[in-house]
C-alpha cells in the first residue's frame, strides 16, 4: 500500500514539473530567474514602468548603486514591469525576450534603456520593437512568458504595489516599501 502511494506522489510531482507551477517552476530553469540577478541576502524588488516618467527619470540614478550593491554581493535583485500603462505588457514581453538567452544584469540595464527610449518615443506595435532591437543589435527569443507573468503578477500582489517607480526591500525577514526616486536612492544607498 505504501509503495502505491509514493507512486501515485512521485506521478504527481514528475507532472508537476512537466507542466511547470505557474508563477512558482517555470518548465525552462533559465525562465524562472530571468528577471533577478545576484547572490546576497537582502532581496531588491524595483518595480517600474517604462511609460512612467518618475521612473524613467529613476533608473539612471539607480543603475550605479544597483550594480555596485549586486558586485559586493549584498543584493538580490528583481526587476518587476508594473503594468499600469496598457502597452507595458507588451514591452515587458519583449525585455524578457532579450534575456532569454544573454539574461545578465548588463544586458538588462541596456534593454531597459532602450525600451524606455522606445515608450517616450510612444512605438505601440511588436514589429516597433522587433525592428528597434535590431537596429541596436539586442538578440531576442520569443517564447511563452506565461509563467513568469504569474510569478511577477504574484509579487506585485503580495508586496501591495500601486505606485511606481517603488522599491520593496526585505532584509531580515522584514518587508519596507520606498516609493518615488529619492526614496529609492536614499534606501539603496544605506544599503551599501
Amino acid at each position: 500500500m505504501i509503495l502505491k502511494k509514493v507512486s501515485v506522489i512521485q506521478l504527481l510531482i514528475a507532472i508537476l514539473f512537466w507542466l511547470g507551477l505557474p508563477g512558482l517552476v517555470a518548465a525552462d530553469p533559465r525562465v524562472a530567474n530571468l528577471v533577478s540577478f545576484g547572490s546576497g541576502s537582502i532581496d531588491v524588488r524595483i518595480y517600474s514602468d517604462y511609460f512612467c516618467p518618475p521612473c524613467q527619470a529613476t533608473e539612471p540614478l539607480i543603475e550605479p548603486v544597483l550594480k555596485d550593491l549586486l558586485k559586493k554581493r549584498i543584493i538580490r535583485l528583481t526587476m518587476v514591469d508594473t503594468p499600469f500603462n496598457r502597452s507595458t505588457p507588451m514591452y515587458a514581453r519583449y525585455f524578457l525576450y532579450a534575456l532569454r538567452d544573454a539574461g545578465d544584469v548588463e544586458q538588462a540595464f541596456r534593454v531597459r534603456k532602450i525600451l524606455v527610449e522606445a515608450a517616450r518615443k510612444s512605438l505601440s506595435a511588436p514589429e516597433q520593437l522587433e525592428t528597434l532591437f535590431n537596429e541596436q543589435r539586442i538578440p531576442f527569443t520569443v517564447f511563452d512568458v506565461k509563467p513568469v507573468f504569474e510569478g511577477l503578477n504574484a509579487l506585485i500582489r503580495g508586496d501591495g504595489i500601486s505606485a511606481t517607480p517603488t522599491a520593496v526591500i526585505i532584509r531580515d525577514g522584514k518587508k519596507v516599501a520606498y516609493v518615488g526616486g529619492n526614496e529609492i536612492l536614499k534606501a539603496l544607498q544605506a544599503l551599501q
